[in-house]
């Protein structure tokens, strides 16, 4: 499919959008954030056996590096206000995809980039990466939940003080912290993704989509235990549980249907 901001690549299950505006660092502008949402309530829901998603950015400077300011600069407190939920609900909207989603962080990921790349179920990051939620220069707080996941991630104490001095870490650091899941050397990051993703795809399609809900849920005011109990039983009433434990009683590779 042709987006104005994104080139799409789908090979053996595997989904790569690439934000590409490489001569704006990969800004997060209306339209790029129009195209994200088509991806992930349109397009990728419509592929037959998709494994999962990478997102990377185009060039070899961003992922991304924020949001695109020049929007900014006509917004009152309402339109602000309705810009960061848009661009909450379309982040959270990848985060409750229900397939992996890998962010493959190529450089820097500043403010928006920061938030989108947390968005993502896991993150890898290149040597060249860099990390912050610079906002408070600005006069600004972050508007993608930036606020939230970032404590998730990284802890309230670490998340404060990134918050309010505005610092930009590597990706060793980010690494320390639990930010990022892999640091590779720069160039590698999609096909490491692509690695994990080939990896998750020999696991049951089911079982995998549950257990990024379950996860999910832990965030939530959902009751997690309970989300889980009903999706290990949801699980046993499916096809691939029954090729699952026969697999392995008769030690040999499942084949899974995603049934």
């Amino acid at each position: 499919m042709n987006y104005q901001t994104l080139l799409t690549n789908l090979e053996n299950g595997i989904l790569t959008v690439t934000i590409n505006r490489p001569n704006a660092l990969n800004a997060l502008n209306y339209q790029v954030f129009s195209d994200l949402e088509t991806v992930f309530t349109a397009y990728a829901p419509s592929i037959d056996n998709l494994v999962g998603v990478v997102l990377t950015g185009a060039g070899e400077k961003s992922f991304v590096a924020g949001a695109d300011i020049k929007e900014f600069t006509a917004l009152d407190a309402k339109g602000a206000e309705q810009l960061s939920l848009r661009g909450q609900r379309i982040f959270d909207t990848i985060e409750n995809f229900n397939r992996p989603v890998i962010a493959a962080i190529n450089g820097f990921a500043l403010g928006g980039g920061c938030e989108l790349a947390m968005s993502c179920h896991l993150r890898i990051a290149g040597e060249k990466a860099r990390f912050g939620q610079p906002e408070v220069n600005l006069g600004l707080t972050p508007g993608y939940a930036g606020t939230q996941r970032l404590v998730r991630y990284i802890g309230k104490a670490k998340a404060t003080e990134l918050l309010l001095t505005a610092d930009m870490i590597n990706a060793d650091e980010a690494l320390r912290l639990g930010l990022v899941n892999y640091v590779v050397p720069f160039g590698n990051e999609v096909a490491k993704a692509i690695e994990l993703l080939t990896k998750i795809g020999t696991k049951a399609p089911l079982a995998v989509s549950k257990v990024l809900h379950c996860v999910n849920a832990y965030y939530t005011s959902e009751d997690g235990q309970a989300v889980e109990a009903r999706a290990f039983g949801e699980c046993a009433e499916t096809e691939d549980f029954v090729e699952g434990v026969a697999a392995f009683i008769e030690k040999r590779k499942a084949n899974f249907k995603g049934k």
